[in-house]
């Protein structure tokens, strides 16, 4: 199983994919929308989560696309 997926801001203003736990980005993105689409297809390919952080720094976004250990209810 592959790694969740995060999209962080970098100091310079732009946006990073990175795996969880990784120390360097898999890639680096002029806009958040590019990172997004990149790391959404990575964690789709993968069946992990993808989670978006917005310049703050806090946690906007998540998105699942593998086993929910958690499925929602109903």
């Amino acid at each position: 199983m592959g790694k969740n997926q995060w999209v962080v801001p970098t100091p310079d203003g732009r946006w990073a994919q990175k795996a969880e736990g990784a120390a360097k980005a898999t890639k680096i993105f002029a806009t958040q929308k590019e990172a997004i689409a990149a790391a959404r297809q990575t964690a789709r390919n993968q069946r992990t989560e993808l989670i978006i952080q917005g310049r703050d720094g806090k946690i906007r976004q998540r998105d699942s696309y593998g086993s929910d250990s958690h499925p929602p209810r109903g």
